[in-house]
This record gives structure tokens, C-alpha cells and sequence, in this order.
């Protein structure tokens, strides 16, 4: 399917406020609020963003229903869930993905949110994007990566690590980048949570990364959790048959409580270490403020020596 690009942000516009994973609060919507509007946009409320179903935000109807109306709605012109979750693979097979094809719009986000833009990609051939989600802390960082990509459509632009997450590594380690094989490599933007990518794998919405950079990131999980995720994505599509490997910042990812257990660094190795082709860690991707923006399905150029990913074309139109 040829991809196609989202028209770009442009000040004034209306963003779509959803929550099409976990459910969400007052204090979460106040705080999407006046990011939104700090931006110079204006906000659309979906009609079901405060609905509550155990963790979720509302029944799988519901929540398709709002995706939908965004992606149908005339006046909104970006989809910005207001976090992640858990929830969205349950929407997977409700999703009209010719409408959604037919309208195309910005949508990002990260965490949670990873299952619909690898579905998106797949069966809309939507490009999406990887980033902050609506109620995320940005920072100068964060957000001038974000709207560099969304707002202003260049033949190339280059995405530069975060200074400040270098400067944590000091007191974090694993903020700091660790290069496993250096190298260039392109090919298409490819990848999310690993444990949402790795759940999808063997599913119609799997991720491809066959020949891509695929970017991977994990929050709050023990290294045994991450080595079994890893070693399924790479019994099923093959690390080895990616373009490049790249790990974000897994923040919170150490070994639990006194279990005896291997470090983050070291499980990584275990996957990473025998590759021939690029493989990095610590990149700004993930559940941090400064994290970098990321559009799937888009080619682009990692430079290890450089610490850089490049976009090899404009994401928006």
C-alpha cells in the first residue's frame, strides 16, 4: 500500500482530544488543555473522553467511535490522545481503515498508542507519528522536534539527541547512549513500545522490520520481561533482518526489588551485541520529557558516529 502523508499543523488548527486507551482525569485534561493551546491550537473534546470501563476509557465502541469522528470531523486537523494506557490493540479490529484512509490527519502519540500506528500503517498506509501524547510534560526539547516535524515540511531534517538527557546519564546511566555497532543505515521508520510490538507480532498488524530502522522503548518492566519481548520480535521478524536497531531510554527497567537478575545494559547486549548492522541504545525515544518525534513508515538515516536520525523526506504535506 503507498503511504500516504497527513496534511501539516498550521497555527489556529483544532486538535482532537482522545483517549482511546486508559481512562483519564481532570487534572489530565486541564494539562492537555493548555499544551494545546500553548501551541497556538485550538481543541476539540471527544465525545467520550472522560468514559470510564475498569482501566479503559470508555467500551471498545466507544472509544472506536471517537477515533473515528476525529478522523471524519472537517474542522480537526490533528489526533491527539491524551495518553497511552492500555487498551488500544482491543480497537484494532473495529477500526474502519478506509475512512480513516480517505481522511487523513495527524495522529500522535507513544506508549500505548504504538498498536494503532502500526495498524494505521499497515491497512490505512497512513503515516503517524511517535511522540508526546497530549498531557505529557514538554519541554523545549520535545517540543520543538514535535512541531519541526508536524508543522514545517522539509526535503530533509536531521533529529539531534537531547543535550539534557545526556547530562542525566551522569547521575542515570542508562539516559547515556551506548553504541553496539556503529555504522549508516536507511530505510523506513519502523517500531514503538516493545512490549505493544511484541504483542502484535504474528498478528495482521505486526510490525515489518524487515530492512527498517525499527526503535524500540520500554518503561517500567524488569530486564526478564524485556529479554522475553526482545527474543519474541526476534524469533519472529529477526533483528537481523532490520536496516538498524535503536533503544530508547528504558526508563525504570532495572532489575526488581533484591531478585537476583541480569542489568538493563547487559539484556540488551544479549540481542544487540551480535548484530553486524547498527544497533544503538539510549536514544531520545520513550517515556521521558525530552523525547524526539518519529514518523512511521518514513525513510530516514541513522548515523551512530553522528548520534543522529535524519529524515530523508517531508512527513506532512
Amino acid at each position: 500500500m503507498k503511504l500516504i502523508k497527513p496534511p501539516r499543523l498550521r497555527p489556529g488548527d483544532t486538535v482532537g482530544l482522545i483517549a482511546p486507551g486508559g481512562y483519564t482525569s481532570e487534572r489530565a485534561i486541564d494539562k492537555a488543555l493548555r499544551n494545546i493551546e500553548s501551541l497556538g491550537l485550538k481543541v476539540k473534546q471527544g465525545k467520550y473522553l472522560r468514559e470510564v470501563f475498569g482501566n479503559y476509557a470508555g467500551s471498545v465502541e466507544q472509544r472506536v467511535a471517537d477515533l473515528h469522528a476525529m478522523f471524519l470531523d472537517p474542522e480537526v486537523s490533528m489526533i491527539w490522545p491524551i495518553r497511552g494506557g492500555s487498551g488500544c490493540i482491543s480497537l484494532l479490529a473495529h477500526l474502519d481503515y478506509g475512512l480513516i484512509r480517505r481522511h487523513p490527519k495527524i495522529l500522535l502519540g507513544y506508549s500505548d498508542i504504538s498498536a494503532l500506528h502500526l495498524a494505521l500503517h499497515r491497512h490505512a498506509g497512513l503515516v503517524t507519528f511517535h511522540g508526546p501524547v497530549a498531557s505529557s510534560t514538554m519541554t523545549d526539547y520535545s517540543r520543538a522536534r514535535m512541531m519541526a516535524v508536524l508543522a514545517d515540511p522539509q526535503p530533509q531534517y536531521t533529529i539531534t539527541m537531547s543535550p539534557e538527557n545526556a547530562a542525566q546519564a551522569v547521575r542515570e546511566p542508562h539516559f547515556g547512549i551506548h553504541t553496539h555497532t556503529h555504522g549508516v543505515a536507511t530505510g523506513a521508520l519502523m517500531g514503538g513500545n516493545l512490549s505493544m510490538v511484541a504483542a502484535l507480532a504474528g498478528t495482521p498488524y505486526a510490525a515489518d522490520i524487515r530492512g527498517s530502522i525499527l526503535f524500540l522503548e520500554e518503561v517500567n518492566e524488569a530486564p526478564y520481561r524485556i529479554d522475553r519481548w526482545m527474543t519474541q520480535l526476534d524469533l519472529a521478524g529477526g533483528f537481523r533482518n532490520a536496516a538498524a536497531v535503536v533503544i530508547g531510554i528504558c526508563e525504570n527497567c532495572g532489575p526488581e526489588h533484591e531478585d537476583v537478575s541480569l542489568t538493563l545494559e547487559r539484556t540488551l547486549g544479549l540481542h544487540l551485541h551480535p548484530l553486524t548492522t547498527p544497533a544503538v541504545t539510549g536514544y531520545s525515544i520513550g517515556h521521558i520529557r525530552n523525547q524526539c518525534t518519529l514518523p512511521l513508515g518514513l525513510q530516514a538515516r541513522l548515523d551512530t558516529q553522528a548520534q543522529t536520525i535524519t529524515l530523508l523526506e517531508a512527513a506532512v504535506t
